[in-house]
């Protein structure tokens, strides 16, 4: 994904300085200056919005695919087998839906970046009081923890499936690590090359997973119903709350406002924001649309072969592949390798991405000016610590595995109203977004999405509490801190609610 660019002026002394005191999401001689046909050198003001450019959208295009990724990683491809093997095609509208609400959220959060110049942790560490911002960002770190736990985990599990078993859990878990020495190299090549790499990995999921579409043949006339028609039942309501909570990844809102100051916007100018604004918005929807079709190659081959067996509630992200194998058999090249070569590029894009986003999580809230080195290494140490402990003990147990997940879904559950509630807060606020601040509309449609996230959330977490906590001492330690955990969302609330009503 290479394109034009031209090297970025020097900034004022004052503005390096002021640059060098605080943590930024890109340097300034970093970010890609994007030039339209004939605008080089124009002194146009650009109150208006220039017209649109085939070239620019191009030079725009990158951010909304690496984020795009979260929509795509290993915890998402299992959420999609277990609801194609056990809901058949008749969650396909909601995956649909559950995009649609992730793309207005990461809008949301692209906003913010453009219109500000700031990501979301930079200005929750300005906006918040301090006790605030550390539980704020000890709950980013967490849920990014979760998450990079389950990526490597897929990654792992990709590799042994394609070294046929010779390579253990733990050993895939030590060759997924070595992916942040891969992001530093192509770092210092520049946002593009980086970018190009993501488009690749992309691809690979798209032709490997397509590829599968193809050997299964799901029926069309069923994908398309289960995608138009909305149905729901009993049997299949925790596969439908799946679906929701595993698109809207925490760690994500706050990736995509660092992502687009990757383009040297000027601010100063409405118009030349607004373009930005549009380009990002396009790019973002794209990149959306091609993760829900990958994401219905995966749920709808497994409903093919899957859905209505015995098999179908012990299906995992361990045995898919065994389980494929079985059933659709080995052919000129076995589809068991078609899918470890997907979930690969699955697990090393979205650990990667992890990366960059524990990055900016860290930098933003704590204000850190450390070497790149130096923080991709500390934000990948805190995911492989963890996980080379889980695949030591988990290597030989799929079934923990899949308990595992369960619990690490919750993790990143309760994570999910500390990313949103901060969010549409900052958007709405004119000292902050200016004229770019969220409409009435907007603002009403994003809150009901953001609600309906949360009771979704919540009705998974009472589900699965319901189920596991036993005795009256875990039950006290888990009541106690539910407590803790309701007594900050109200806080979060009412911050939010008293400046809408003109008291903050």
């Amino acid at each position: 994904m290479s394109g034009n660019t031209e090297e970025q002026p020097l900034l004022p002394d004052s503005l390096q300085e002021e640059e060098e005191l605080q943590e930024t999401a890109y340097e300034s001689s970093e970010k890609i200056v994007v030039v339209g046909i004939d605008e080089s050198g124009s002194e146009d003001n650009w109150g208006r919005v220039p017209p649109f450019s085939w070239k620019k959208l191009w030079l725009f295009t990158g951010p909304g695919f690496l984020m795009s990724i979260a929509f795509l990683d290993p915890g998402n491809l299992e959420g999609d087998l277990q609801a194609g093997a056990i809901a058949g095609y008749s969650l396909l509208w909601l995956l649909m839906w559950a995009t649609a609400m992730g793309l207005l959220i990461q809008l949301l959060s692209a906003r913010l970046g453009v219109a500000t110049g700031k990501h979301l942790a930079e200005l929750c560490r300005e906006e918040y009081p301090a006790w605030a911002r550390i539980v704020l960002w000890i709950m980013a770190e967490l849920a990014l923890i979760g998450s990079d736990i389950q990526e490597v985990i897929g990654s792992a599990i990709a590799i042994r499936i394609l070294s046929r078993g010779v390579v253990p859990l733990w050993a895939g878990v030590v060759i997924t690590a070595l992916d942040c020495f891969i992001f530093l190299f192509l770092e210092n090549y520049g946002v593009r090359t980086l970018e190009a790499l993501f488009a690749v990995l992309i691809g690979v999921m798209a032709i490997s997973f397509a590829w599968m579409f193809g050997e299964a043949k799901p029926s069309g006339k069923e994908l398309l119903l289960g995608v138009l028609i909305p149905k729901l039942s009993s049997r299949t309501i925790q596969q439908a709350v799946g679906v929701v909570g595993c698109l809207i990844m925490p760690h994500n809102v706050f990736l995509h406002s660092a992502l687009v100051q990757s383009r040297q916007v000027d601010r100063s100018k409405k118009g030349r924001v607004q373009e930005a604004l549009n380009y990002y918005s396009i790019e973002s929807t794209l990149a959306l649309v091609v993760s829900f079709i990958i994401n219905i190659f995966v749920t709808t081959v497994f409903a093919k072969g899957f859905y209505g067996s015995e098999l179908a509630n012990s299906i995992g992200l361990a045995n898919a592949g065994q389980y494929l194998e079985e059933t659709y058999g080995g052919g000129l090249f076995p589809i068991l390798y078609i899918w470890g070569i997907g979930l690969l590029a699955a697990g090393q894009s979205s650990t990667i991405t992890g990366t960059y986003a524990g990055q900016f999580i860290m930098g933003g809230f704590l204000n850190l000016r450390l070497k790149k080195w130096m923080r991709a290494l500390i934000t990948r140490s805190c995911a492989i610590i963890p996980t080379m402990i889980v695949a030591l003990l988990f290597d030989t147990s799929e079934g923990s595995l899949d308990v595992l997940n369960e619990w690490l879904n919750v993790l990143q559950s309760v994570q999910i109203p500390f990313a949103l509630i901060p969010l549409l807060y900052l958007v709405s606020k004119e000292q902050i977004m200016g004229t770019f601040r969220i409409g009435y509309v907007l603002k009403i449609t994003s809150w009901l999405v953001a609600a309906l996230v949360i009771v979704i959330n919540g009705y998974l977490l009472t589900e699965f509490f319901s189920s596991e906590v036993n005795g009256p001492l875990f039950g006290a330690v888990v009541g106690a801190i539910t407590a803790a955990y309701v007594a900050f969302l109200l806080y979060l609330i009412w911050r939010a609610i008293a400046f809408y009503l003109g008291k903050a």
